[in-house]
This record gives structure tokens, sequence and C-alpha cells, in this order.
């Protein structure tokens, strides 16, 4: 299971100050458990990995079977949640290389998440000539990025098989009832799975909307539900021995003693996609009325040797949370060396990761020593089974350090503003006033109208 250690940021606490958050985590726990605090109707992951749906996972192997029988490449178009836990999970329990390495699953490669044309091009020239499905993943289908790179493998698809042929490639996974999406795949016969209606975008990394990619590339998607479920009952204690109680509760500690900066470090450059994912469940979560904890990330040790300089000797405004696996997939030992030209023949033969975990416990010391509080989060090993508790451990945090924040954890109002002002830029029909003052206010500011 998932383990929090403070340690590194007890003498940054005010006195007392873990204690006196306890009877407020408890009440926002509860309010999780019983749907009673902000957002309530999208708090259907707490109890997800002990209700989810079965005959729609069985559904969901099966639809990963056809995949890898019938398919060379899958494309996973989404953006946002609809990606980043799928890709998380690849990442980390198969590989960064995972499209390079020899395998009897499909290539995986993920689109809609950008407005880059080269980005598209150079999917669509990595295809080829091979078979490939797709999976388009929205909830209104509406949302730009996806559903303009949906056009382009949709009217792919049907150039290459056919419409008959092209409908048995592509899977919709999109609210269970309304929704452009929803209309489209079923008018053209798409296999179909559901967003839970409970269920936030960041939220659902352990619905179909990260279960399907995972499971066509061969990730044990019956282990990650098992991972989660234990890290659901595990979590459920009510006390300050709850690591995910911990971990919310030195964040706000820290939050409150002017650290607006929470850096995630990690050893593993297979974590990274996690740290994206982990980014937007908490910026998005938490970042709201002017108040928040700003989430980065690092790659250590490469990091080190560039954002580490920062970290040590730059503002006093941020603190650092790393995260470590006891067990890798793979340990390899240092090579011997007849010359000793490097000076590291006392390395001989022994394992990266006992270095590395002497490198983690030098740059705690050293950044402890330039003030940065530091946070410790510990998994046994890179498996399904901790991919499945570390999502819900950190879903259920977020949750719980989004109330202590005073916030709804659960909605994103930023987030639809940039989308307004971009469709009247392009013209959208019914935006025209709205077209007009943005280009006002541009003009105001000497960039330009359209």
């Amino acid at each position: 299971m998932i383990k929090a250690d403070l340690s590194g940021g007890m003498s940054f606490f005010p006195k007392g100050g873990l204690e006196a958050l306890a009877p407020q985590l408890q009440t926002a726990h509860r309010a999780l458990l019983e749907g009673t605090g902000a957002g309530a109707e999208y708090t259907g992951w707490v109890e997800l990995p002990r209700r989810y749906d079965r005959e729609e996972f069985s559904r969901i192997q099966r639809a990963a079977e056809d995949i890898r029988t019938h398919s060379d490449a899958l494309v996973v178009i989404g953006i946002g949640g609809s990606y980043l836990g799928a890709r998380a999970a690849l990442e980390l329990l198969r590989s960064p290389y995972y499209n390079l390495k020899k395998k009897d699953t499909p290539d995986v490669f993920f689109a809609g998440n950008t407005l880059s044309g080269d980005a598209l091009g150079d999917i669509l020239e990595l295809l080829g000539d091979r078979d490939f499905s797709v999976n388009v993943i929205s909830k209104s289908g509406t949302t730009l990025e996806p559903a303009v790179a949906f056009r382009t493998f949709k009217d792919l698809l049907e150039r290459k098989y056919g419409r008959e042929g092209a409908k048995r490639r592509i899977f919709a996974t999109t609210d269970k009832s309304r929704g452009a999406l929803r209309t489209l795949a079923q008018e053209n016969g798409y296999t179909c799975f559901s967003v839970p209606d409970d269920i936030g975008g960041r939220y659902s990394v352990l619905t179909a909307v990260g279960l399907l990619p995972m499971a066509a590339s061969g990730i044990s998607t019956g282990m990650v539900m098992a991972g989660a479920e234990e890290a659901m009952e595990a979590l459920a204690a009510q006390n300050m021995e709850n690591p995910a109680w911990l971990y919310a509760a030195g964040r706000n500690l820290l939050y409150g003693q002017g650290k607006r900066i929470e850096v995630l470090a990690y050893f593993e450059p297979a974590f990274r996609f996690m740290g994206e994912w982990w980014k937007q469940l908490f910026g998005e979560s938490e970042g709201k009325g002017g108040r928040g904890i700003f989430p980065a990330s690092v790659e250590y040790t490469a990091d080190l040797h560039s954002m580490g300089q920062y970290i040590q000797d730059g503002e006093r405004g941020l603190f650092e949370t790393m995260v470590r696996f006891l067990k890798p997939r793979k340990d390899l030992s240092v090579a011997p060396e007849a010359t000793n030209a490097d000076g590291l023949d006392f390395l001989t033969g022994r394992g990266l990761q006992e270095i590395q975990e002497q490198a983690r416990l030098g740059t705690k010391i050293a950044h402890a020593d330039g003030g940065v509080p530091n946070l410790l989060l510990t998994a046994e090993e890179i498996s399904e089974r901790t991919f499945g508790q570390l999502v819900y451990f950190f879903e259920l945090s977020c949750g719980l350090s989004g109330y202590l924040l005073g916030v709804n954890p659960f909605d994103q109002p930023g987030v639809e503003a940039y989308k307004r002002n971009m469709m009247a830029l392009m013209g959208k029909p019914g935006t025209e006033r709205e077209r007009a003052e943005i280009n006002a206010r541009i003009a105001s500011q000497g960039g330009g109208g359209l």
C-alpha cells in the first residue's frame, strides 16, 4: 500500500498543526463518502473500485481483444483526463518506449490533445498503411481538439475500409445517453462505452476512459482494479494514520506557511505521464478563486542537473513531494572498468536501484539544507496493482485537500473561458458580439484583431 512520510516537512509545520487538521479531514472524508460536499454529484469515483459495472468491464475486455486481433495500431483520441491516465498507465506499466518494442499488442498513439498539424501529421505518417482502430473519448463530442482529430481519423478509416468496415474499428467512450458523440455513435453503429455521469474526466482513469486503452496494450485491468479496491479499503480509515489524510494535511499545512508550489519529484522516467496526470488532477481541482497549490513535476536525476539549481537555491515558496518505488521492474549493476578513469570503481557490481536510493537521500538532505520541505510517498513496486493504488490514493488525497482548501474539487469553471474566446475568434455562428468585443480588446493591447 502507498505510504506517506511527512518527516521531511515537519519542521515547517506550525506547532500542533497536524493534530488541528484532524477534525477538518474527518469532515472532508465524510463529505466524500456520504456525498454531501461541494460537487457531490461527481464523487462516483469514491466507491468505483467496488461497484464498477462488471458487464461493461467484460465488454471492454472483448473490445480490447478485437483491437489486438485486427489492428497493428490503436489511436486514442482525447484531451486532459480523457487520455492522461491511459498514457500514464501505458508508460509506467509497459514502457515509455512501448511503440518501439517487439510485442504482440498494437502500437498506441495519442491524438486529439493538441492543435498542432505537425503532431497530427506525424501520427498519420507513423500509421502508414497499417491496420488500425480508433478509440475516441469525449463526454460531449464537441471539444475542439479531439473532435478535429476524430474527423481526420474517421475519414481515413472510411476511405481505407469503407463505412461498414470503419464502424467496426471505431470505439466511442462518451456520455451514456446524450451528446454529439453518443448520437453519432448510435447513428453509425460504433461500439460504445460510457463515462459515468457521476465521475468527472480527471477522475475517470478507472472507467472505460482508461481501461480500454490499457487492456488493448496488454495491461491487466483486473489487477489495476484490484489494486484500487485495496487502496479504497486501506484508505477508509478516518484517522491520522491514513496516508491520504497525511498527504492532504501536509500539503495544506505547507500551503498555509506560504509554500505555493508543489514539485512532484520522481526517479523513474516511466513515471513522467503519471506526473502529467497528477498535475491535471490537482491543478484543475484546486486552482480556483485565487487559491490553490501550483503543481509542477521534475524527473530526477536528470532534472537535478537543471531544475535542481532552482529548487536548491531559488525562491523558497515551494515544497517537494518525492515518489519512490521499492522494487523496479528491472535492476542492472555497474560494469567494471579496468582503468577506473572515471573514479567510480567503488560502484562496480552495485545495483542502480541502490544507487538511485542514495541519490534520493542525498537530494532530500541537500534540499532540506536549502530550506525545501520534503514529503515522501512510497509504493512497493511498479505493477498494475500499485498503479491502481496510486490512482485511488491521489484521487482521495485530492478530494480531501480541495475541501480543506475550501474549494469545489470537482468543477473547472476556468477551463471554459478560453474555449468561449477561441470559438468566438474563429467565427462560430452566434458569437458575433463576443468576437467583436474580443477583437476590440486585442486591438487595444496592440495585438491586432482578426
